[in-house]
């Protein structure tokens, strides 16, 4: 079983839980996953199954959406609702004051990564070190946030923000940073991710609805990953066979430079390629082998 599985990942679940059950479902080991949801977040993830794995760096690097709720006048220790309180103080600033300080997260952007985190420091991840009662200093990243707007407040007093940013950012450190810019500190009450590159809410199925349909019929070819990139389609067996030998040929008339997805004559989905100086050659193969 080839493809990609778009799941709603429900709450109180890793990433690495649903993934288990989606081997246990699928019945095959060669599973996995595009970008790490918290227990607490809800929303797109990106499952691979079989050849698809091979493409998880490619999804793990598109941009992705985020609906998060954000909780003024609260720091936790986790950064989000779940952690314990660190201080509390009831001020939560107007919408305007919030909108004021946005622009400074705009953008490319440095941040640390919050100690409740997977990221592996000396051979340790970094939330096991916490747990401990542990704290280790933390290089800044690059991010970059292309989209970040508020609205609110909500009938609980949150707030909600709409963020679309690249791999690796940290929606709680991002709700944290952004209390301490107003000085009245804040951290993450809710999180969802509205989208994963070309995948929406509106592709996910929930767990429930895999189950008891099957996950064959929810599957979705890996191409799908690629459709920003021009399609070529090899017309001669002599092309094809090199492109499943790995070797390297000459490009189709007027094939354009740059990335391409790769299909056989009978649309047989064969590879990420690039094409140079009129030589096409292999990036990362989908065909069985």
């Amino acid at each position: 079983m080839n493809g990609l599985l778009i799941v709603d990942k429900p709450a109180g679940w890793t990433s690495h839980d649903v993934v288990g059950k989606v081997r246990r479902l699928a019945e095959q080991r060669r599973v996995g996953h595009a970008g790490t949801l918290d227990p607490m977040a809800t929303g797109v993830l990106v499952v691979l199954l079989g050849r698809a794995t091979r493409a998880a760096s490619y999804a793990e690097a598109q941009v992705k959406g985020y609906s998060a709720h954000i909780r003024f006048g609260l720091t936790t220790d986790t950064l989000d609702t779940e952690g314990n309180v660190l201080t509390e103080t009831h001020i939560v600033p107007q919408l305007l004051d919030i909108e004021a300080v946005l622009d400074r997260f705009r953008g490319q952007i440095e941040q640390i990564p919050p100690m409740y985190s997977a990221i592996k420091i000396g051979g340790k991840k970094l939330y096991e070190i916490a747990r401990a009662g542990g704290e280790v200093e933390r290089k800044a990243r690059a991010v970059n946030i292309t989209r970040l707007g508020c609205s609110g407040p909500l009938a609980d007093g949150d707030f909600v923000l709409d963020v679309e940013c690249s791999k690796g950012t940290y929606i709680r450190s991002l709700c944290a940073d952004i209390g301490e810019a107003l000085g009245c500190g804040a951290c993450m009450s809710a999180l969802r991710r509205t989208y994963s590159g070309p995948f929406s809410a509106g592709d996910a199925h929930s767990l429930e609805e895999i189950e008891r349909s099957g996950v064959e019929n929810f599957l979705l070819p890996v191409d799908m990953l690629f459709s920003d990139r021009p399609a070529l389609t090899l017309t001669s067996e002599r092309d094809e066979k090199a492109v499943r030998n790995g070797s390297e040929l000459r490009a189709p008339e007027g094939a354009p430079e740059g990335e391409v997805r790769v299909y056989a004559s009978d649309g047989e989905f064969l590879m990420l390629g690039a094409v140079e100086n009129g030589a096409l050659r292999t990036i990362k193969s989908f065909f069985e082998v």
